[in-house]
């Protein structure tokens, strides 16, 4: 029988390590290829309390190839697309390297791109001239679609999606993931 390549085994190996980091992983079918993840937004930022489901895509090629990611429920931000929530950051699209590993994404790479918008690469062209000409507008409207596209429901539960707001010393929002399906792209 032939051993995995070591492409495949280091694909294995970032998947677990994911997995068992305090990140929520939902495997898509039997392959460890394609799944999700629960990303809660910087507790530092005006995506704090925002709870998004990431679709994660490793090609065959990985670590080699860099992942295919995509917010799945709705983000204003200038460089994620609303409609498709494909996301425009350098080190995933240009300049990704083996030495990068999953971890990297949602630990730095993605709290980093919602902390620090690079508005002159725009895939949303509306939230980089706010947030280049009307800052206090772009908070705001980012703080709106949270409110509207990435909440859960609290385990007290008032029903109105709000996630409970204690402060923690993380950079990253405490929340839960349950796998509902309301929280999918609305077009």
């Amino acid at each position: 029988m032939a051993s995995p390549s070591p492409g495949k085994k280091r694909m294995d190996t970032d998947v677990m390590k994911l997995i068992e980091s305090k990140h929520e992983v939902n495997l898509i079918g039997d392959s460890l290829n394609c799944f999700q993840v629960k990303f809660c937004g910087p507790s530092d930022s005006a995506y704090k309390g925002g709870v998004w489901r990431i679709r994660v895509e490793l090609p065959e090629k990985y670590p080699f190839k860099s992942p295919s990611i995509g917010f799945l429920n709705k983000i204003f931000h200038p460089n994620i697309d609303l409609g498709s929530g494909s996301v425009c950051l350098d080190v995933i699209n240009q300049t990704w390297t083996p030495l990068y590993d999953l971890s990297n994404i949602f630990d730095t790479f993605l709290p980093q791109l919602l902390m620090y918008p690079n508005p002159h690469d725009p895939l949303n062209g509306d939230a980089a001239g706010l947030y280049l000409h009307q800052p206090e507008e772009y908070k705001k409207r980012v703080r709106d679609y949270v409110s509207r596209y990435a909440m859960e429901v609290s385990g007290g539960g008032d029903g109105n999606g709000a996630v409970d707001d204690d402060d923690d010393e993380s950079s990253i929002s405490e929340c839960s993931f349950d796998g509902d399906d309301d929280m999918e792209m609305e077009m």
